[in-house]
């Protein structure tokens, strides 16, 4: 598609002038002190200049736009979808021909699953993380034109696009890995090539391994060079050496390319992996805060209305550096993974305890700081908890894993969930949870044992779920399918390629046929569909659900409640979930007249009952 650039003209070089004065000291400051090298600077910000004219006017107008108002992604008008290209519509074409539908759920948020070019092996591209060709889309999704065109017509409708940035490590078919296997040193030194045996066994001793059991070691021998590189998750992909200023650059002009096809919201992939040092655990270094930090000064310079997202696999209070700082900021968004897994661990043992100080801690950070919150997403669960909060009420950590992961696959007495492990350990015990919202909930199991009564509670414990999630603060995200209760699809099977990866029993194709049950309220797919379209309408039309409200967390004498406060102006929401399996009775702090948001109802009162897996949203001024 051809592609409009803006001219050349006085306003645009006053434009890209005032923003590179703003950060040229700064970034340059760091990127000296990182690389010491004046060449490389100076043709990193020759680029700088090119991608910003080769941007494409429509694109520049919206940088203006989201300029002037400032955080445009913390709207409460957001509502995001995460989605596979080829699941979702088969290619970049067909998403295009189902944005109505996306319009029609509520999105304007899309995060496109890793669609850049990959092996051709399925079982060599890591879901699509082992890049071969960050200018590339893969063949069978599309072009860059059909890219561009999807980003055109998808902000002509509001709706922004989120990708995935692999910057740690390459595919090991990306032409840099080729030739450096043909032992070109240029391309060798863009990674980690290694013969001494002292040296491997000291990294192997200090960094912790990330996939123990399905992908052990950190190196991979090549016969052909007699060495081994740096392949820290498979041995197909090989960890990028960002000690060499030539990465650096070349990475920064992949990301500006990619933003120029109209991308608005980039997700860095395993941040804090990005720089290795040895004697160190390689993990949240300073030198992965100056990357970052000058990644958000080359947007901010050519493409600011873009928003970076930093996958950072840690609990709240611990991304928080990720953020970086008033000054000098790093990251826009980050996920909220704690809280997600602390979600499934409330459900699971019907204590809200955990979830709660999970929560405070949330709230208690500054309200610039957005979390990105999601129920389920592509991955896997990791229970990474707060043990030690949880070994003071007797829950000690590997028994607590197995209860989890006994809970979840339905083994446990209660249960109505139903799932898969992954990447389990047989030594530790150690194991990570995949399903979809609707089959943890118990939507597969009512569904296939034809129990009516079991099916009414799995559907009202998936909309009290996804209520839980819309009064958090930040950017709450729902995985394509969850809108209309799309169950586990263990076809993933009887295909070769996927078999050994439990995580396709979430990420099987969506299922059109769901759509057409969804205008039905007798249908479960229809409940679903008007109860979160219900609950984010509410969401867009409240006050109370700004990003700047002020939240907070009752603490309820019931340890199977959540009460969330949310506040603004003379308004204040009180958000109240019962995490049980039988009714509760509720008291609010005093009688009072309050609105269901819900159901509009307006009554005086004082105690209110809640079914099991039920919520109440009541708004009071």
């Amino acid at each position: 598609m051809a592609v409009k650039r803006a001219p050349r003209n006085t306003a645009a070089d006053d434009a890209f002038l005032r923003r590179l004065r703003r950060h040229h000291d700064e970034l340059r400051w760091l990127y000296m002190e990182l690389y010491d090298n004046a060449d490389m600077f100076g043709e990193l910000v020759s680029q700088l200049r090119s991608f910003y004219d080769a941007r494409p006017a429509a694109l520049r107008a919206l940088d203006a736009k989201r300029e002037a108002a400032g955080a445009w992604y913390r709207s409460r008008d957001m509502l995001g979808m995460q989605m596979y290209v080829d699941n979702f519509a088969g290619d970049l074409k067909g998403v295009e021909g189902r944005l109505d539908y996306l319009e029609r759920v509520g999105v304007n948020y899309v995060h496109l699953m890793p669609f850049l070019d990959t092996p051709a092996d399925k079982s060599r591209s890591d879901g699509g993380y082992a890049v071969r060709d960050f200018r590339s889309v893969r063949p069978d999704l599309g072009t860059m034109d059909d890219l561009a065109r999807l980003a055109e017509k998808c902000h002509e409708r509001g709706i922004s696009l989120c990708m995935d940035f692999v910057m740690n490590h390459t595919s090991d078919e990306h032409e840099w890995a080729r030739r450096a296997r043909a032992g070109e040193g240029e391309y060798m030194s863009r990674y980690f090539f290694v013969r001494d045996q002292a040296v491997i066994d000291r990294y192997t001793r200090d960094v912790p391994q990330v996939f123990p059991t399905t992908a052990p070691g950190h190196f991979t021998y090549l016969p052909e060079l007699d060495q081994c590189v740096m392949t820290q998750f498979y041995p197909y992909q090989w960890d990028l050496n960002y000690r060499n200023p030539r990465v650096f650059n070349e990475m920064m002009y992949n990301f500006l390319y990619l933003a120029n096809q109209g991308m608005d919201i980039i997700r860095i992939d395993a941040v804090p992996y990005i720089w290795k040092q040895l004697g160190t655990n390689c993990r949240n270094l300073p030198q992965v805060h100056t990357i970052v930090r000058m990644m958000r000064m080359i947007g901010e310079i050519v493409c600011p209305g873009i928003v970076l997202l930093g996958e950072v696999v840690m609990a709240p209070v611990e991304v928080v550096p990720y953020f970086g700082t008033v000054e000098k900021p790093e990251c826009h968004m980050l996920y909220n993974v704690t809280t997600m897994a602390t979600t499934w661990n409330t459900v699971a043992c019907r204590d809200t305890r955990l979830l709660r100080g999970q929560l405070e801690a949330v709230c208690g950070l500054p309200r610039e700081y957005t979390f990105l919150n999601y129920l389920r997403c592509h991955d896997d669960i990791g229970w990474g908890l707060d043990y030690g909060t949880l070994s003071t009420w007797g829950m000690q950590e590997v028994p607590h894993k197995r209860y989890l992961n006994e809970y979840f696959l339905g083994r446990v007495p209660g249960s109505t969930s139903r799932g898969e492990l992954y990447n389990a350990d047989p030594v530790t015990g150690d194991a990570r949870f995949c399903a979809t919202t609707a089959s943890m909930c118990g939507i597969e199991a009512a569904g296939f044992e034809g129990d009516a009564a079991a099916m009414e509670v799995a559907v009202r414990k998936d909309v009290m779920l996804h209520a839980y999630l819309l009064a958090q603060s930040g950017l709450p995200i729902i995985y394509s399918g969850d809108e209309v209760g799309q169950v586990n699809d263990y076809a993933y099977k009887d295909d070769p390629e996927k078999a050994d990866d439990s995580r396709y029993i979430h990420r099987g194709r969506f299922d059109w046929a769901l759509v057409d049950s969804a205008d039905d309220p007798k249908t479960v797919q229809g409940a679903l569909f008007s109860a979160l379209g219900r609950l984010e309408g509410i969401r867009r039309a409240e006050d109370v659900f700004d990003a700047d409200a002020e939240v907070t967390i009752v603490d309820y004498s019931d340890p199977a409640i959540l009460w969330i406060r949310r506040r603004a102006g003379e308004k204040s929401l009180d958000a109240v979930f019962n995490f049980s399996d039988e009714a509760r009775t509720a008291w609010m702090p005093v009688r009072a007249s309050y609105e269901d948001l819900v159901t509009g109802a307006v009554a005086e009162f004082q105690t209110f009952e809640l079914d099991a897996w039920d919520f109440r949203w009541y708004l009071s001024a």
